[in-house]
């Protein structure tokens, strides 16, 4: 049985939307809205880290590892999906072509199976069938904050409760920074809570880098509050959408972020604000 109301990247086409928030724009917006907006709305393009495409790779071997039978998941199968998708990355990103050298391809590949390898510690993909993969997920709340995002995995256990799965492929957050991966895991709460009308039973993080897993059981109430937050959030994007006013917030932060040059903070200046305000495609995050 399929998750009701919710789609994958490819059913739900290409086709441009309006803005919509997601974690990870709710996330820059409240980090530093110059930040958001320079992503967002300018979508002023950053190079990719050798983190980001080492994630965006394990991600695509984990989804051509559950496509396979049940019997066919293990270890060996999933390292033989590397390679594959490796090409699949390359032709889709064509970007990260110059990212990894040709030297470096051997050990950047087997990073990926270092991560897999932590993964098959953490669970057996063989012994159940996930309910859906890269799964588009999509709602209005009820003053118009329009929320969407692609989840990793949804399992459905025999009850019929919904299990998500997000897989990341860094180290678990000390708890001073878990705000930001609770943000996310809620974030997905409410849009299915929304859009099914109850919470999934749990969501759970699983970092491949270090196999800590963080878990999290929503409940209605909790979730009715976090709405109000993600609605005020989107409240605030709007204001300043209106009157072109994203002011950049300083943090130890800025040391990783590739918009300095274009930052007052750091001497720069940013490109007119866009007289139109851009579409969104849903495989954006």
């Amino acid at each position: 049985m399929s998750v009701p109301a919710i789609t994958t990247p490819d059913s739900a086409g290409d086709t441009p939307r309006r803005l919509a928030l997601s974690p990870s724009r709710a996330m820059d917006f409240k980090q530093c809205p110059l930040k958001y907006r320079l992503r967002a709305i300018d979508k002023i393009p950053e190079a990719p880290s050798r983190a980001a495409v080492r994630g965006t790779l394990v991600h695509a071997v984990l989804e051509a590892l559950f496509a396979l039978p049940a019997r066919e998941r293990d270890l060996a199968h999933a390292a033989a999906l590397i390679a594959p998708s490796w090409t699949a990355v390359l032709e889709s990103r064509p970007e990260t072509v110059e990212l990894i050298t040709s030297e470096e391809l051997d050990g950047f590949l087997g990073e990926a199976n270092d991560l897999l390898q932590v993964y098959f510690r953490l669970e057996d993909p063989s012994a159940f069938e996930p309910d859906s993969c890269e799964t588009f997920v999509e709602t209005e709340l009820a003053d118009g904050t329009p929320l969407r995002g692609i989840v990793d995995r949804i399992d459905r256990s025999p009850d019929g409760a919904l299990h998500v799965i997000d897989y990341k492929t860094g180290r678990a957050p000390s708890p001073e920074r878990e705000n930001r991966a609770l943000f996310q895991l809620k974030f997905y709460a409410l849009v299915l809570m929304r859009t099914l009308g109850a919470p999934p039973a749990e969501l759970r993080l699983m970092y491949l880098t270090d196999g800590q897993v963080l878990s999290y059981e929503p409940d209605a109430e909790e979730l009715a509050r976090f709405e109000r937050i993600v609605s005020a959030l989107w409240t605030a994007i709007d204001t300043a959408a209106r009157t072109g006013d994203f002011p950049p917030s300083r943090s130890w932060l800025c040391g990783y972020c590739e918009y300095k040059p274009l930052c007052p903070e750091f001497g720069g200046t940013p490109p007119p604000f866009p007289a139109q305000l851009p579409e969104q495609s849903p495989r954006e995050p």
